[in-house]
């Protein structure tokens, strides 16, 4: 038997986000030049299936990533509890971090037990799986600016190797000054896809990842030029957002294209983007 050529997934739910973007519905009529982008502050809804006392802890970031991987489950249709989860953040909770780093320059350094299970980096899919009564094997990943990339490859990879759906979810907060001129990250953001071994009567695209050559020399795919340069901004100030190109190539459908994701230079995942 020859070996496949390429892993195969199919996208059977999205979500998104973002400043001016919430939710894939109005991301996808943006991305496609059907209504104009509107600049806005990223709004986080409460994190709706929290406990009380969890819901009063989570931060910034813990709540765009539940708000966006209920939106992906919700719009495929499926029970978060059952899906298996990977989790990409280039550095987790920054208003956490900041404030850590505060305390420990200060005189009292007696860290709160909050504070210290917030700053972990799997936060995030710890808070989903007491959200949403998950169980199965879920993965914590950061590779800076390709965080969303790694996340998807991971995703990719996993869904090939088990034969299972799983949710993906790439999260991302900004950092208070100082530590935000080092690290100049625009606002809060998340984005979640639910992926699927197979087709289905709720998939919306497929994507085929080469299994020789995804990883190869070039420049990542920008965002139509066509499309206002704060949108655009925004995958170059938002971690998470290096996967609007991803999206906006989804959105496109039945026009299939290849999208190359942010890496490590002088490489870019190339991911092919088909039809269902």
């Amino acid at each position: 038997m020859n070996a496949p050529t390429c892993l195969q997934v199919w996208v059977e739910g999205i979500g998104l986000l973002a400043p001016g973007l919430p939710d894939w519905p109005r991301a996808a009529a943006v991305l496609t030049g059907q209504t104009p982008y509107e600049a806005a502050p990223t709004v986080l809804p409460a994190p709706e299936l929290l406990p009380a006392a969890e819901r009063r802890r989570a931060s910034r970031i813990i709540k765009a990533a539940l708000a966006a991987g209920l939106q992906a489950c919700r719009h495929a249709g499926r029970d978060p509890a059952l899906l298996a989860s990977v989790f990409a953040s280039s550095g987790g909770d920054g208003h956490n971090c900041h404030a850590i780093c505060e305390q420990l320059a200060a005189g009292d350094r007696q860290i709160s037990p909050t504070r210290f299970h917030n700053s972990v980096h799997n936060a995030a899919s710890g808070y989903w799986s007491i959200a949403t009564g998950a169980t199965a094997a879920s993965q914590a990943l950061s590779a800076y600016d390709a965080s969303f990339a790694a996340g998807l490859l991971e995703a990719i990879t996993q869904v090939a190797a088990t034969g299972q759906p799983l949710l993906l979810v790439a999260a991302d907060c900004e950092y208070p000054q100082p530590l935000h001129a080092t690290r100049p990250i625009a606002d809060t953001g998340a984005l979640a896809l639910v992926l699927t071994p197979q087709r289905t009567p709720a998939s919306l695209g497929r994507l085929a990842l080469p299994c020789r050559g995804a990883l190869a020399d070039g420049a990542p795919t920008p965002l139509a030029a066509g499309l206002p340069a704060p949108l655009r901004g925004l995958a170059q100030t938002m971690p998470p957002m290096r996967g609007l190109p991803l999206l906006a190539a989804l959105a496109r459908l039945p026009q299939e294209d290849t999208v190359a994701l942010e890496w490590f230079a002088p490489q870019a995942l190339h991911v092919q983007v088909r039809c269902a």
